[in-house]
């Protein structure tokens, strides 16, 4: 059955394959035609559109017109347990960011400080009130004093198990701890600036992590943190990798009964039940920003029943750029393309090399944007900018998505 918001994006705006102009072009002219048929709550505010930037892309081509906000990713913690030092590289880049916010006034920038595997120091700076305020005190003076970034986000991954960094079993109440503590210091720096200095913190969806079944609750206090932070970067994608059990969908709408994962993994591993987990731990809505993914993953050695879908699988096949899979794959005959109604989401599968590969499309995300937007969430955030194709087709189909009202575009 049909979620209320993926009916809504009706058939004028659902692709039924072909090349690549029709890819990305038709799509976007189908989303267009659809917004003349699409109803949804009205909003008092648009939802937020924020993305993360790691240097993939010229900053003078980021796409700042679309964007609330822009993550730069990643700095990091040094051996000291203080922000570390950036670059002469990194300088260039946080220069070329405030340049692009000065012509573009109302864009914030934020700097992201942690990684997958960047931060390995966390669980030490977090153990003690000393630890915690020495790092609070350089990242501050630092970024936001010297490089006058706007606000910080938190990537720790994970505290207490699931990333592939340092970790101990009190980390959770130290994780809560050290987001408080930068938040008092930012809050102390804002009152003699007399301005508000954004926090925020990344944290994940997926249950099967380093180490196997997870829960974000075994890291974070979610509800502790609400206070402290403006949003949480919710990280919606990423639901099925090589820690999962079978090949599955990167960032599936809704929950599958056929899908032979365990509970209660199967019920959370899908953006509905993520949302609902985190507002069911004292989240608001409108402190989640729905994360985006742009790009797709993929299994390899899978079965050919249900054409690679669900299947135990040899490992994996590489992240892949949204731009790579629209010039390259969706191109080539040989990746068959497949549309899940319960995980509004397609697929592709490749016989001939058995690789069950996942991802999304601009339809895909024009109707995650309805799914925001009937879920009065704060917004989407993406990882990451310089992965969409030249003409900004996800981009233009989530802002879409996320700004249409009804009866107009």
């Amino acid at each position: 059955m049909r979620t209320p918001w993926a009916a809504a994006v009706t058939m004028a705006a659902r692709p039924s394959g072909g090349a690549a102009a029709r890819i990305a072009g038709g799509w976007l002219a189908g989303l267009a035609a659809a917004a003349l048929v699409l109803a949804a709550p009205a909003r008092a505010a648009a939802p937020q559109v924020v993305a993360y930037y790691d240097g993939g892309m010229p900053v003078t081509d980021i796409p700042v017109q679309d964007l609330d906000a822009v993550i730069y990713a990643f700095e990091e913690p040094d051996r000291a347990g203080r922000c570390a030092a950036p670059s002469p590289a990194q300088q260039r880049i946080i220069a070329q960011l405030r340049e692009l916010r000065r012509r573009h006034p109302g864009l914030e920038l934020l700097v992201s400080i942690g990684g997958w595997d960047e931060a390995p120091e966390y669980s030490d700076i977090a153990l003690s009130a000393a630890s915690r305020a020495r790092f609070a005190r350089s990242c501050i003076r630092r970024m936001i004093e010297r490089d006058h970034f706007d606000g910080i986000d938190l990537d720790w991954e994970f505290p207490v198990h699931g990333g592939m960094n340092r970790s101990r079993p009190q980390d959770r109440a130290d994780a809560t701890a050290l987001v408080r503590e930068l938040r008092a210091q930012l809050d102390a720096l804002g009152a003699r600036t007399h301005r508000h200095y954004l926090l925020t913190v990344a944290s994940p969806a997926g249950t099967w992590q380093e180490g196997g079944a997870y829960s974000v609750g075994e890291s974070y206090d979610l509800a502790a943190l609400v206070p402290e932070v403006d949003w949480f970067n919710v990280m919606t994608y990423d639901m099925n990798t090589i820690f999962s059990p079978n090949s599955g969908f990167n960032t599936p709408l809704g929950a599958d009964p056929h899908d032979p994962e365990p509970e209660p993994e199967r019920s959370r591993d899908n953006l509905t039940g993520a949302v609902h987990y985190y507002e069911a731990h004292g989240v608001p809505a409108n402190k989640i920003l729905l994360g985006i993914a742009f790009y797709g993953r993929g299994f390899k050695g899978v079965s050919a029943r249900h054409a690679g879908l669900y299947s135990k699988y040899t490992g994996g096949y590489p992240e892949t750029p949204w731009k790579t899979i629209v010039s390259r794959m969706l191109t080539n005959p040989a990746w068959v393309r497949h549309w899940s109604d319960t995980a509004e989401a397609p697929w592709l599968y490749n016989a001939r090399r058995h690789i069950f590969f996942t991802y999304d499309d601009p339809y895909s995300l024009a109707i995650k944007a309805a799914f925001v937007r009937h879920e009065h969430l704060r917004g989407v955030m993406i990882w990451v900018l310089g992965e969409d194709d030249a003409r900004h087709s996800l981009l233009r189909a989530l802002v879409w998505g996320l700004h249409v009202q009804h009866g107009a575009p």
